[in-house]
C-alpha cells in the first residue's frame, strides 16, 4: 500500500526526475499509477513506462491532474515552460491545494511564486529543493525549504518523498546554492576522485574493472565511517596515516597537489554558478 495518496507530477523527465520518481516508486511511497511525467519527446520517456507510470509531451496534463509537481526543466527553459502552461491553464478549485517543488539550481521562491502565479491568485504553495542523482540508489542528499503558504503538513509530505531517498533536510533559503556546491555537484567531484583513484591502482598494475571497485568500495567505507562514528575526517585520516608509512606519504603528494584547495575552490565556483543559473 502506498505511503501517499496523492498523485505525483515531474514537468520534465530527465535524469534528476527519473532518480526520484524510480526512487518514490521502489520505496513504496508511491505506485507507478500514481506518477505522471512529462517531456518534450515522449520517446524518451521509455523509462518512465517501463517503471509504470503515465506519461505525455504536454506539461498542462502534469500540473492539472497531479497534485505534488516537481518541476525538474532546466533554469533557462522556466520561462518559456511557465508560459506555456500559463496559456493552457484551466482554474480549478483544487489549485489552492497543489504544491510545487521545484529542484531547478539558482531559481529563488520569489521568482517560482511569479512565474507560477496564474494557478493560484491567493498565493501559491511553493517548495525550493536541491536533491543530487545519488537518490536513485537511495543515497541521495537533499535540502529543501518553502514558502510561507506551505504548511507543515505539506512539508511533511515533501520530508517523506526525499528523505526515503537518502538524507532530507530543511534549511534556510539562504544556503541552498552554498548546498548545491557541496551536495548537488558533490557526486561529479567524488566519482573525479574515484577514477583518478583507480587510475592510480591501474598504473601501478591492478586491472581496471578490479581497481575502479576497490576505489569506489574504499570512498563507500570511508563515508560511512565519518556518518557512522561522528569523527572528523582529520581524526580519522590520522588513524591511517602510521608514522613513516605509505599513507601519510600519499598524503603528503595530495597536499602538494592542492587537492584541499581544489576541492573548495570548486564547491565556490559551484555555488556561484548556481545563483547565476537561477538569474538568467
Amino acid at each position: 500500500m502506498a505511503k501517499l495518496d496523492e498523485r505525483i507530477g515531474f514537468i520534465g523527465g530527465g535524469n534528476m526526475a527519473f532518480a526520484i520518481g524510480s526512487g518514490l516508486v521502489s520505496c513504496g511511497i508511491v505506485k507507478p499509477s500514481q506518477v505522471l511525467a512529462s517531456g518534450p519527446h515522449i520517446e524518451n520517456l521509455a523509462r518512465w513506462r517501463e517503471l509504470g507510470a503515465i506519461t505525455t509531451d504536454e506539461n498542462c496534463d502534469v500540473l492539472e491532474h497531479t497534485d505534488i509537481v516537481f518541476i525538474c526543466v532546466k533554469p533557462h527553459i522556466l520561462g518559456p515552460c511557465a508560459a506555456q502552461l500559463k496559456c493552457r491553464h484551466v482554474p480549478s478549485a483544487k489549485d489552492a491545494n497543489k504544491l510545487i517543488v521545484s529542484v531547478l539550481a539558482g531559481t529563488t521562491l520569489k521568482t517560482l511564486e511569479e512565474k507560477f502565479d496564474f494557478i493560484e491568485s491567493s498565493g501559491l504553495k511553493v517548495i525550493r529543493a536541491m536533491p543530487n542523482t545519488s537518490m536513485q540508489v537511495g543515497e541521495g542528499c537533499t535540502v529543501y525549504t518553502g514558502n510561507s503558504r506551505v504548511t507543515h503538513q505539506d512539508l511533511e509530505k515533501v520530508h517523506l518523498m526525499l528523505n526515503a531517498l537518502g538524507l532530507a533536510q530543511q534549511v534556510p533559503e539562504h544556503m541552498i546554492d552554498a548546498v548545491t556546491g557541496v551536495a548537488g555537484c558533490g557526486p561529479a567531484f567524488v566519482y573525479t576522485i574515484i577514477e583518478a583513484l583507480a587510475d592510480g591502482g591501474v598504473k601501478q598494475g591492478v586491472p581496471r574493472a578490479m581497481a575502479l571497485q576497490f576505489a569506489a568500495q574504499t570512498l563507500l567505507g570511508a563515508a560511512k565511517t565519518v556518518l557512522i562514528t561522528g569523527k572528523h575526517p582529520a581524526v580519522l585520516r590520522d588513524e591511517v596515516c602510521s608514522p613513516g608509512g605509505s599513507t601519510i606519504v600519499g598524503v603528503h603528494e595530495l597536499e602538494k597537489g592542492n587537492l584541499r584547495a581544489t576541492l573548495i575552490n570548486a564547491v565556490e565556483k559551484a555555488t556561484q554558478r548556481s545563483a547565476e543559473l537561477g538569474k538568467k
